[in-house]
């Protein structure tokens, strides 16, 4: 077979959360059968790392696709023609989007439906095209992947697609994350912060991840806390960050919070293994990538009771109400005063990571393609 991949999110150095997944998939689906060609499509110049196996053709399709009109463009005129022209079987999109003017096989990835539930934290012609789109494409797929039982839910209650017709491929974790030695993490506590205990948060900075009422806990935590715990925040600021910012220049306690910007998974190993606890408490999440990674290395976590978070954190992490401020600073103290719920998050968090990988994830995922070309054969 010849299989097109949608490739636009693998972008050196600024792979998140579906560029992390295309990446880590990919490379192994397509090392795992070497006996089909997979054309890559990308949307702008492309690193050679991203060519992971001689039966990649990698294809640079103009325009760059970052914009409702371009996305138009690029899947309704461009890569219809390349599909005849690359005479391929079938397409795999890792961001969910599809061609609807084509016949072949599709099968997307759907991490989430957060525009449909959130449409205000979406630029608004973004909303427009997700909304007006994404349940065309939801028919028009021959099967759909989404990365939790709580995503494939949501696509059946919003689309109305059969649930038989959608399969769960979880996320996994890189193998940077894991537990460093002890005497290594005590010298980066040593080094950092003046030696004082920290939560941390790793993810982008926009309202959907909640980060100004997570500093609002911050805040009231501080008012009981007795050992100077700080706050680091790690990630970049995407978009609607005012609101953020607003909170934050309010903080009595402003100066025990520290923004670090985007920083790499080997620079971020350490912080997760110091930490007490990831503080991770959006208000919807399709998966929640930065609580596995926090599991790999023994961090217990405290993260939200909506959305997929519980699904994922399953008994290895505190699940409160992202909109309670005084249920995420109760949570914050109860990690930081109580040593046998913490010891016993730890042990729970190192258990959980072993329910994912990602050569499980490239495994299911190309069960999912496998079905989608069987079930129109």
């Amino acid at each position: 077979m010849r299989i097109a991949v949608n490739a636009r999110f693998l972008l050196k150095d600024r792979l998140e959360g579906l560029g992390r997944f295309s990446d880590e998939v990919l490379k192994r689906i397509t090392r795992s059968h070497p006996e089909h060609e997979f054309v890559f499509f990308f949307d702008r110049d492309y690193d050679a790392s991203f060519i992971y196996a001689p039966n990649i053709i990698p294809v640079k399709v103009f325009p760059p696709a970052r914009h409702p009109f371009l996305y138009y463009i690029w899947f309704e005129w461009r890569l219809p023609a390349l599909f005849r022209k690359w005479k391929v079987d079938a397409f795999l999109s890792p961001d969910g989007f599809l061609s609807l003017s084509t016949s072949i096989t599709q099968v997307p990835v759907m991490h989430d439906l957060a525009f449909e539930h959130y449409p205000e934290y979406v630029s608004k012609t973004g909303a427009a095209y997700y909304k007006k789109y994404f349940p065309r494409f939801a028919k028009k797929a021959a099967r759909i992947a989404t990365v939790s039982e709580f995503s494939k839910k949501d696509i059946h209650a919003c689309y109305g697609i059969a649930m038989d017709k959608i399969d769960v491929v979880y996320n996994g974790a890189s193998p940077v994350f894991k537990e460093m030695a002890p005497e290594k993490i005590q010298a980066f506590r040593e080094s950092h912060f003046g030696g004082k205990p920290w939560f941390v948060y790793v993810g982008s900075l926009h309202p959907r991840k909640n980060i100004g009422r997570l500093l609002q806990a911050f805040d009231a935590f501080k008012k009981q806390d007795n050992l100077q715990y700080q706050l680091v925040i790690i990630g970049r600021k995407a978009w609607q960050t005012r609101e953020m910012e607003d909170v934050f220049a309010s903080m009595t306690h402003k100066n025990e919070v520290h923004f670090t910007g985007r920083i790499s998974d080997e620079e971020l190993l350490p912080y997760l293994c110091a930490a007490r606890a990831l503080t991770y408490v959006p208000v919807f999440e399709g998966f929640g990538l930065p609580l596995l990674e926090g599991f790999c290395c023994a961090l217990p976590a405290i993260t939200s009771n909506v959305s997929s978070l519980p699904e994922i954190a399953g008994d290895a992490a505190l699940c409160v109400d992202p909109l309670s401020i005084a249920a995420i600073a109760d949570a914050m103290f109860r990690l930081s005063t109580e040593e046998s719920l913490y010891l016993k998050l730890q042990d729970k968090a190192r258990q959980r990571a072993t329910a994912f990988s990602w050569e499980l994830s490239a495994n299911k995922l190309w069960q999912c393609l496998e079905k989608s070309i069987f079930d129109r054969a």
